[in-house]
Parts: C-alpha cells; sequence; structure tokens
C-alpha cells in the first residue's frame, strides 16, 4: 500500500501541473478541471521513488513538474501492467491503461538533465469509479 503525496492539475498542455488541495475524477472522464481530462490518457500517475532518481541533478524538482496527477510514495508503479487496478482515497478505482508515454518534444528536465522518467515510469490509468482525492490518501494495488 502506498499513500498520495500530491496531487496536481493543468490548464493547458506541455505545462507543469500545479498542486492543489484535492483533485475530483469522474468516471470514464478523468480529473476535473485538468487538461487531460476525457482524452485517452485520463489520469496520470508517478512514484516519489521515481523522482528521487533525478533529484541528484535536480535537488528542486517538485510536485507536478512530471506532469503527473498523482504523485505516490511507496507502491512500486513502475511494476504495474496494463489492466492492473489501483484504489485510491475512499471511493476510487483506476484501471492502468498505459506504460511511460512518448514525448513529441524534449522538455525541460531532459534538456536540463539529458533524460526524463515519465515516457518509462510514468504510469497513466482511466476513471473506472470517481470521487475526490487529496494528499495523504491511501493508494493500493487491487485484485482485477
Amino acid at each position: 500500500m502506498g499513500i498520495v503525496r500530491a496531487v496536481c492539475i493543468s490548464e493547458r498542455k506541455g505545462e507543469r501541473k500545479r498542486v492543489v488541495d484535492a483533485i475530483t475524477l469522474r468516471e470514464d472522464y478523468g480529473v476535473e478541471e485538468d487538461v487531460h481530462a476525457g482524452s485517452g490518457r485520463q489520469v496520470s500517475l508517478l512514484a516519489v521513488e521515481s523522482v528521487d532518481i533525478m533529484r541528484p541533478r535536480m535537488p528542486e524538482l517538485a510536485a507536478g513538474d512530471f506532469a503527473e496527477n498523482i504523485l505516490v510514495e511507496g507502491l512500486p508503479l513502475t511494476r504495474c501492467k496494463v489492466g492492473d487496478r489501483l484504489t485510491a482515497g475512499p471511493d476510487i478505482l483506476l484501471e492502468i491503461t498505459q506504460i511511460g508515454k512518448t514525448c513529441h518534444s524534449k522538455c525541460n528536465i531532459h534538456k536540463t538533465v539529458g533524460f526524463c522518467i515519465m515516457p518509462t515510469e510514468g504510469v497513466f490509468a482511466r476513471v473506472l469509479r470517481g470521487g475526490v482525492l487529496r494528499a495523504g490518501d491511501a493508494v493500493a494495488m487491487t485484485e482485477g
């Protein structure tokens, strides 16, 4: 079991997400008020442990810098497979739909450090059951 360390949204593609107090996830839609809601990549998740890989070269990294909606600690997201399910908060059920992504242009992190973790360690999911999610909420793998 892991814990949600931050929840983030952005209004425009290609920009870092900003930390908010809570996000509302809507079934088959994604994160309300987020640019990717309604798209194939409804929700993005990233592990704190993955971000920590980058910290020696970029210690100033903050939640949302990789455009993740949900930053999780203590759950091995890199072991997820398409079709796996996660529970989050009191009500939310997510299904993993994609591991990593293709970056069409090199982000500022890639330009600065020479690589980026989101293409290989970012996880994307669709919302099967929605609800409100906040930092401090639990997140866990669940049986299909």
